[in-house]
């Protein structure tokens, strides 16, 4: 299976369909009446598609488990033909095109086999996807490859030349997942003056996102939140919430950061953790979901205009 623990729970729709044709009128006549001997079709074939739904990942082997929130099965009669639609809601880390579909299919089949003693000549023609929502390809970066984005590392010992930086360049590599490029990289001690004197300059030189990593700790050379937060035209509290509600699903020390995040004149500043692990989460939890900040900013701008 693949490994889903770094997404993001969020409301997932999906919707699949599926065309059951039969050959005579005298079927779609035996549905209609519910005069079909093995019963009332419509609804024996819901209780079959539900079941479906919900049982897709005993059935599919890379299927995962999840909650299914809502389902819903509709049948049309259209001719000679039964058209099924089957939506399903989720709110997880993957989507439900897969239980949709499972769920259209086996609502066909069933029809099928309750069918087949009066009608010789049914088909399953068309199982398709409809459409899905609410996954990450809902939330792209597209259109946002101009933004100039710095990246900073908060370190003594990087600084000093002790350790390699490896949380700097995770976090540029994500940023480039993203097609964001980083355009000014350093590191600095932690020092306090330092910390407010990259942000001001990196801001005054227009950068549009400013993310600092390292020393959101407790220990007593962790003061990039104390430096930064008094900077901030306007802090947006709810970003690092999401990172710490993230963070605190896969490690119980994801409480003791204490990250902020919000802008200082038109730079959206983000402080993440130093431990590779805590930056990479971080990033994790916010890309590329925090960009509609910059799409929101854009709006306004053109609205404006």
């Amino acid at each position: 299976m693949v490994d889903i623990t770094h997404k993001v729970s969020s409301l997932r729709k999906a919707i699949a369909t599926a065309v059951l044709k039969v050959s005579k009128q005298e079927t779609i006549d035996a549905v209609n009446n519910k005069t079909v001997p093995k019963g009332d079709v419509f609804e024996f074939s819901r209780a079959a598609g539900l079941l479906a739904i919900k049982k897709t990942s005993d059935v599919i082997p890379d299927c995962h488990p999840l909650p299914v929130e809502y389902a819903a099965i509709k049948h049309s009669i259209d001719g000679l033909a039964i058209n099924i639609s089957v939506e399903v809601h989720t709110i997880y880390r993957t989507g439900v095109e897969v239980e949709a579909m499972h769920g259209a299919a086996i609502t066909a089949l069933t029809i099928y086999d309750m069918l087949k003693p009066i009608d010789k000549g049914i088909e399953i023609s068309t199982i398709k996807l409809e459409g899905k929502k609410g996954g990450k390809s809902d939330f792209d970066s597209g259109g946002m490859d101009n933004l100039r984005c710095a990246v900073v590392v908060c370190s003594d010992s990087v600084s000093a030349g002790e350790k390699q930086d490896i949380a700097g360049k995770a976090v540029m590599s994500i940023l480039k997942k993203q097609q964001l490029e980083t355009s000014f990289y350093t590191v600095i001690p932690d020092e306090f003056t330092e910390i407010q004197t990259i942000a001001k300059q990196l801001s005054d030189d227009g950068y549009n996102l400013l993310v600092f990593t390292g020393g959101t700790g407790l220990s007593p050379r962790d003061v990039t939140p104390e430096a930064v937060e008094p900077m901030f035209d306007r802090e947006i509290p709810g970003i690092m919430e999401a990172a710490r509600n993230y963070g605190q699903e896969r490690t119980p020390y994801a409480m003791l950061s204490r990250g902020v995040a919000g802008f200082i004149k038109n730079t959206l500043v983000l402080t993440l953790p130093g431990s590779t692990r805590g930056a990479e989460e971080t990033m994790n939890a916010l890309f590329p979901y925090i960009l509609h900040i910059f799409r929101v900013a854009e709006g306004m701008r053109h609205t404006n205009d």
